[in-house]
């Protein structure tokens, strides 16, 4: 029984050896090699600093979007979004996954024990005294496959990949939250400035059908002057209710981001669609590649890809399973401690695949292909990273352009139409010329209000396309 015991030590003990000394098959990961360009596309123009290595990209959300109204909005979003909750716990369960996978690196070791009792009749003729155990054992048994080859270690090299592609994933959503409540925002203020110019707009034309009713009466005007008035009051009147469909059912899909039951939000800061700063800097193009999470994911998911080409090759060698156990028996509790009832053995197997009907070979080409495919992707998320932030920075720089001569265009139709309104009164002109300047005009500041709105998302747009929003 002692040698049985020594020769099962021993095994042991040459087994860990073979582990320390094994090897981990499979490949070592490289970063693939994706050209990054000097400077981005845009950022060429005046308006954006691009020779500062910092971007406004690394800052805090808080610093990007100031407005206290929207701040308060994102840290609500932050907080309850149901999306970023979910990322979360899917965070969650990549880091159990990893538990479960690390383990089968270590031994497994369980402990048991059974008994026969028997409680006979004294006049049975078999008297077992005091003591009522018939036969009772204990056991205690272990057993170890160790990971020669590194078929454990990839699996749990792939978990810890992937675990990091879910952090990644968790500040993607983060960042695209922080871009989703700033565009809902800037939406919603522009539908309230739009309301505004609808409602002072048709306080206006209001003012013109009475005048018009006044001098029709008189005999000044003919009565299609009052009709053209009427159509100007009811083109302005119709867009109220319209426009306040949109507001509501905007507060309704932010009330969704806020983890909210649909209803109003705060949107009345009067400097939101202010216009953006002209030089925000940008960066060099090779940054990206470390802040934009998608980026990170992409790559992350490539490594675990890569990982698996390593369990699937470590399938071709042989496993080494190992056992043993030992234990105390006896028909009394006295013996079941007596070290002469000890039972001890240990039991080894070697198993080495040599026909599964190419089914190694299939996964093994499998999970190389899978890797490829990885790549490919990885490369793909880059180029689309580098031409978000190309079309960022030019959206940057013409929708400021377009804002500004759009304000020229409101200010020329606001002058045209307080000429051609001095003109009818006067009776220089018909109501025609008022009806289309009047109409030019309201079209220019909704038209205005547009590009303020498109000039402010330019801001988020960027800041999003630069892998700003998910920092802590």
């Amino acid at each position: 029984m002692k040698v049985l015991a020594r020769n099962t030590n021993l095994l042991l003990i040459g087994a860990t050896v073979l582990v320390l000394s094994g090897c981990n098959v499979g490949p070592k990961y490289t970063r693939p090699q994706v050209p990054a360009p000097p400077t981005y596309r845009g950022a060429d123009d005046a308006a954006i600093s691009s020779a500062a290595k910092d971007s406004f990209g690394d800052q805090q959300w808080s610093a990007v979007f100031r407005e206290p109204e929207l701040q308060d909005l994102i840290r609500q979003a932050l907080a309850n979004n149901y999306d970023l909750r979910v990322a979360a716990q899917r965070v969650l369960e990549a880091q159990s996954q990893i538990r479960i996978t690390r383990a089968a690196e270590f031994p497994t070791i369980s402990a048991g024990g059974s008994g026969v009792g028997a409680d006979l009749p004294a006049n049975s003729g078999v008297d077992f005294g005091s003591n009522p155990l018939a036969f009772g054992s204990i056991n205690l048994s272990a057993s170890w496959t160790p990971d020669f080859w590194g078929l454990y270690r990839k699996q749990t090299e792939a978990a810890r990949d992937q675990l990091l592609a879910q952090t990644w994933a968790q500040r993607a959503v983060r960042m695209t939250l922080v871009g989703q409540v700033a565009t809902s925002y800037f939406t919603l203020r522009s539908l309230d400035d739009q309301l505004e110019v609808a409602k002072q707009t048709l306080k206006a034309r209001q003012d013109s059908v009475d005048l018009t009713n006044k001098l029709e009466k008189g005999g000044a005007a003919p009565l299609s002057d009052v009709r053209q008035a009427e159509q100007l009051l009811y083109t302005a009147s119709a867009q109220v209710p319209q426009l306040e469909q949109q507001i509501q059912q905007q507060e309704n899909a932010m009330s969704v981001l806020l983890g909210k039951v649909p209803g109003p939000v705060a949107h009345t800061d009067p400097a939101a669609l202010a216009p953006i700063p002209q030089d925000l800097p940008v960066g060099i193009p090779s940054q990206l590649l470390e802040r934009r999470p998608d980026i990170q994911e992409a790559e992350a998911q490539l490594k675990a890809a890569n990982a698996q080409v390593g369990v699937a090759k470590a399938q071709f060698f042989p496993q080494l399973s190992i056992s043993a156990s030992a234990g105390f028996g006896g028909n009394s509790f006295a013996s079941l401690v007596d070290p002469a009832s000890r039972t001890i053995y240990g039991l080894g197997s070697l198993a080495q695949p040599i026909f599964e009907g190419g089914k190694l070979r299939g996964q093994y080409e499998l999970s190389k292909q899978q890797k490829e495919e990885m790549i490919l992707d990885y490369q793909k998320t880059i180029l689309t990273a580098f031409r978000d932030v190309s079309n960022a920075l030019i959206a940057v720089n013409k929708q400021h352009a377009t804002r500004g001569e759009q304000q020229k265009l409101v200010d020329a139709a606001q002058d045209a139409t307080r000429l051609a309104r001095i003109r009818y009164q006067a009776g220089s002109t018909s109501y025609l010329e008022v009806l289309t300047t009047d109409t030019n005009l309201f079209n220019a500041r909704l038209s205005l209000i547009n590009a303020q709105q498109s000039e402010a998302l330019s801001l988020v747009q960027l800041y999003q396309a630069l892998g700003g929003g998910w920092q802590q």
